[in-house]
């Protein structure tokens, strides 16, 4: 069985510690890739650092909703030009953040904005964070997806599947983790029900979100399995069917070509 953790922070210092062996452990519990995702400038830097250096990890570039003050053109401009390393593999992560209130809205949007041409332009997916913002962050993803060109993934999915459906009706997927295994998640759980397996990707937000048991501990890509069985548990679907279908929805939007996993150890 395969896994492919689809958003990752693995240049986040909470690993500063110990990052070499955790990430050199992984494939041999069958987490083949990882996708590590920017938050700002200095993250995307690091994150294209640990694609170079790891076979298994890709990565994509972009700015955080909360590190969207204070950035210039030519800020935008490097993040774009990151989009043509090979092993970039998305716009993100971005969106809208209403619940800390630290940058404000219409700065927000205007970073979001720039980054959905991007997505366009490069024909990349979007790795898209929306908190406390579903209204915005659906209006705006409508508004510049009018030609219906885009294409992406809905991290941290925690609304209604009312809301799911208007993204299902635009083809994005959904990214699922360690929240879904939470006693208070009822909400996404039944979203969870609601859209196709076809249409979720695995994704731990590591090392943020750890699942039941380990919620309050650092969180990592070996926690896949667990999060794993919970959707297959909530859609009511055999393990092994349901993660070998969510391997290949991660491949498939990210557009990575499996070559063998044996030869990129």
């Amino acid at each position: 069985m395969n896994f492919f953790d689809s958003h990752a922070h693995y240049d986040d210092v909470a690993f500063e510690e110990d990052r070499v062996e955790l990430l050199e452990s992984l494939r041999e519990k069958n987490i083949n890739y990882v996708v590590n995702v920017g938050a700002d400038l200095e993250s995307t830097k690091r994150t294209v650092d640990l694609c170079n250096q790891y076979s298994f990890i890709y990565g994509a570039a972009g700015i955080h909703p909360e590190a969207a003050d204070h950035l210039t053109n030519k800020d935008f401009a490097w993040i774009r030009e990151q989009l043509n390393h090979s092993k970039i593999v998305a716009v993100g992560e971005t969106g809208l953040d209403y619940y800390w209130k630290e940058v404000e809205p219409h700065i927000q949007k205007e970073a979001f904005d720039k980054q959905l041409q991007f997505t366009l332009e490069t024909n990349l997916p979007v790795i898209v964070h929306s908190r406390d913002a579903a209204k915005d962050t659906l209006d705006m993803i409508r508004s510049a997806n009018n030609n219906h060109r885009m294409k992406g993934i809905i991290h941290c999915f925690s609304y209604t599947k009312e809301t799911a459906r208007e993204y299902l009706d635009m083809g994005f997927l959904f990214g699922i983790g360690g929240v879904i295994t939470f006693s208070n998640a009822q909400k996404l759980k039944e979203a969870v029900q609601y859209i196709p397996i076809e249409s979720i990707v695995l994704e731990t937000d590591s090392p943020y979100l750890s699942p039941i048991p380990f919620r309050g501990k650092r969180n990592s890509s070996l926690n896949l399995p667990i999060i794993g069985k919970a959707i297959a548990e909530v859609k009511g679907l055999d393990y092994e069917e349901a993660m070998s279908i969510l391997y290949q929805n991660t491949l498939k939007i990210y557009g990575i070509q499996e070559k063998g996993i044996d030869e990129n150890k």
